[in-house]
């Protein structure tokens, strides 16, 4: 029955049977780290990409400004030594020099995927007896819902942005005490007076953002700035998030514009992603240490205790490889049966947390991702480290004289 079955796979499977508890114990230890490699990992990959969800689809990625005005000293005739003060002059509200080609040139870039042109301005809401700042953002909505997506915030309404349509953020609607339906009279610092109706009611997940964030139809917002035909921004979203800042150096360098990535106007959340990358590998790395160390430990005595069984076959014709191999596939198999046990253990225990730990107001607190890769990377890493940890054992078994042994 066993013919085919290499002489080390049988003698690697009777040790480790034969010593149950020590190979109980083991497969439990590794189990045990395996579960928390895999359940620290999904969590914190779930956590990661909630927050970049709530980031990243709530701004831009890239997004590309005039460049900052900048004030020049006056010339001064010949043997004139008047040394000029020159202050920052305030900055107005301009347009993107030349906005057409440079958009055009950007969706040519194979790193962009979607790109918006949108003016930004400031003005006031009124209703009734109530007013409020608010800053203006007129969009095109068939690109800004690519790269911003203002359809999944909207919380009442409909994202529906006409000429004569304004999306508000909720808590602006309260301060206003409007709804969809009514109507607001949006005043600009130009004197321009415009009617929109509320259409919908968005939710940012920020409050202050919430309180004063507005969109309307792109040439309505040029109208109210009095730039027609010009956009203060040109927002992009990109193919690798990561390479955000670099990108932007890049279009900067390259184009009349002043380039700023999320990761520069983030620089906060994007340390926190990072930190949060770093912690995962530490704990990786230190779990994978204790299993090693568990591992060898156990090898190590089970060297010890079969030091004549070992002698004996060495005796009987045994080679060194062999009984390297016999000790280093007692590794693998434990790192390898241990890591199944544990990757189901780690998914059970994150799936059970998924259900119970919700938000205040009942949704998940972060999404449950479970990719195939996770486990097939446990299971590598397991069997490695069985594998890496049972080499000295392995060694020290391998080099046994088989007379010393047999004697004890």
């Amino acid at each position: 029955m066993n013919g085919w079955v290499p002489f080390e796979w049988i003698a690697a499977v009777r040790f480790l049977r034969e010593g149950r508890m020590q190979t109980m114990f083991i497969i439990t230890g590794i189990a045990i780290g395996v579960g928390v490699i895999v359940f620290m990992s999904a969590l914190l990959t779930g956590l990661q990409e909630n927050f970049l969800k709530r980031v990243l689809t709530s701004q831009p990625q890239i997004q590309l400004l005039p460049p900052d005005q900048v004030a020049r000293p006056l010339r001064y005739a010949p043997g004139e030594f008047e040394i000029p003060v020159i202050q920052r002059p305030s900055q107005r509200v301009i347009s993107v020099d030349q906005w057409p080609k440079i958009r055009a040139r950007m969706l040519a870039m194979q790193e962009v995927t979607a790109v918006s042109p949108t003016m930004a301005g400031s003005a006031l809401a009124v209703r009734g007896d109530a007013s409020r700042a608010i800053t203006i953002s007129g969009v095109e909505p068939a690109s800004y819902f690519k790269i911003v997506k203002i359809p999944d915030y909207i919380v009442a309404g409909t994202p529906r942005l006409t000429s004569q349509d304004i999306i508000v953020g909720t808590e602006l609607a309260k301060d206003l005490g409007a709804t969809v339906g009514d109507k607001l009279n949006v005043q600009s610092a130009t004197g321009t007076n415009v009617v929109l109706t509320i259409t919908g009611l968005v939710d940012l997940g920020n409050k202050s953002v919430n309180e004063r964030n507005t969109y309307v139809a792109l040439r309505t917002a040029q109208s109210l700035m009095g730039i027609i035909g010009g956009v203060t921004t040109i927002d992009m979203t990109v193919q690798d998030i990561y390479a955000a800042e670099t990108l932007a150096v890049e279009i900067q360098a390259s184009n009349a514009v002043k380039a700023e990535s999320w990761i520069k106007t983030n620089a906060q959340f994007f340390t926190a992603i990072q930190a949060q990358k770093t912690s995962n590998t530490l704990i990786r790395t230190f779990v994978a240490l204790s299993v090693a160390f568990g591992i060898a430990a156990v090898l190590v005595v089970s060297v010890i205790q079969r030091s004549k069984d070992i002698g004996i076959l060495r005796a009987m014709g045994t080679s060194r490889g062999q009984i390297l191999r016999i000790f280093l596939l007692q590794g693998g198999l434990l790192g390898f049966v241990g890591a199944l046990i544990g990757s189901a253990i780690g998914a059970g225990g994150l799936i059970y947390w998924h259900s119970v730990v919700k938000q205040a107001d009942g949704t998940e607190l972060f999404p449950l991702i479970l990719e195939r890769s996770l486990f097939v990377y446990a299971a590598i890493l397991a069997t490695l480290t069985g594998l890496l940890a049972a080499m000295a054992p392995a060694l020290r078994a391998a080099k046994l004289d088989p007379v010393v042994a047999i004697r004890g």
